[in-house]
């Protein structure tokens, strides 16, 4: 693959996007290798957690901002090729990473801007570098909306009052500010970045097979069901959730006093 890369470290896929003269902007090429690595990994049953990061200084600056996107082609207007992009590559790439049966770290090693603030934000929980920063560019500087699932992702973590603010003014926000506002879980020295986004996801890796994918799927469906259908929506998923070999695991190790084997 030409913009991504991905190595295997025993039960870990670190995925890498790999246009650092870019600043790892994101084109049509990246999102394609990008869902064929996210569909290669899965099939590696070794595999049972992933890590997005970048190489490079930047994270991810956001949709490539080359001539095509602004004007189009001799065929398509810009509205009609950035259609066709958006539906058939970023979305479903983003939809792929929201939906990998296994928990998903992303280590933001640098500027996240645009579009790239939503692909840190894609994943399970999000490490920061204290050198990293938030850049909502869309409004402020381009007159468009934020895109790539972040109008879902924004005012659910930080509040509307936030949301609304931080994509109007488009200001920087600091790696330590995301972690205070709830953007992102943990900031690190940039030195131990990947060293803390690898111990978090051995510490997933240990969990059981399908605990992210069922825990993402409940949190989610959370967001626009009342109580009582929330509650039903729990009752349904706990009844065939205890009776998978995992919690009789869980359960074992409990009275034994050990630590659960769920390989």
């Amino acid at each position: 693959m030409k913009t991504i890369t991905v190595e295997i470290r025993d039960t870990i896929a670190i995925v890498k996007i790999n246009r650092p003269t870019a600043f790892n902007s994101m084109n049509e090429q990246m999102a394609i290798d990008a869902r064929q690595a996210l569909a290669d990994i899965p099939q590696n049953n070794t595999i049972r957690a992933m890590i997005l990061t970048a190489e490079g200084r930047s994270f991810c600056a956001g949709a490539e901002l080359n001539d095509e996107l602004s004007n189009g082609d001799e065929q398509h207007s810009a509205g009609a090729l950035l259609n066709s992009t958006m539906r058939d590559h970023t979305n479903p790439w983003i939809h792929d990473l929201h939906t990998m049966p296994m928990p998903v770290v992303v280590a933001i090693n640098g500027v996240a801007a645009g579009a790239g603030v939503g692909l840190a934000l894609a994943g399970d929980i999000s490490i920061a570098a204290h050198s990293a920063s938030f850049v909502l560019t869309f409004s402020a500087k381009l007159g468009l909306i934020p895109d790539v699932g972040l109008t879902w992702q924004l005012s659910r973590r930080i509040g509307m009052a936030r949301a609304t603010a931080a994509a109007l003014l488009g200001d920087k926000i600091s790696a330590q500010q995301a972690v205070d506002w709830g953007l992102i879980w943990q900031c690190v020295d940039d030195d131990k970045l990947m060293e803390v986004a690898i111990s978090t996801a051995n510490q997933l890796a240990k969990m059981p097979r399908h605990a992210a994918l069922e825990l993402r799927q409940a949190l989610h469906h959370a967001q626009t069901m009342p109580l009582e259908a929330q509650l039903d929506y729990e009752r349904q998923r706990q009844c065939v959730l205890i009776e998978k070999p995992e919690f009789k695991e869980g359960v074992a190790a409990f009275k034994e006093k050990r630590t659960p084997n769920f390989n």
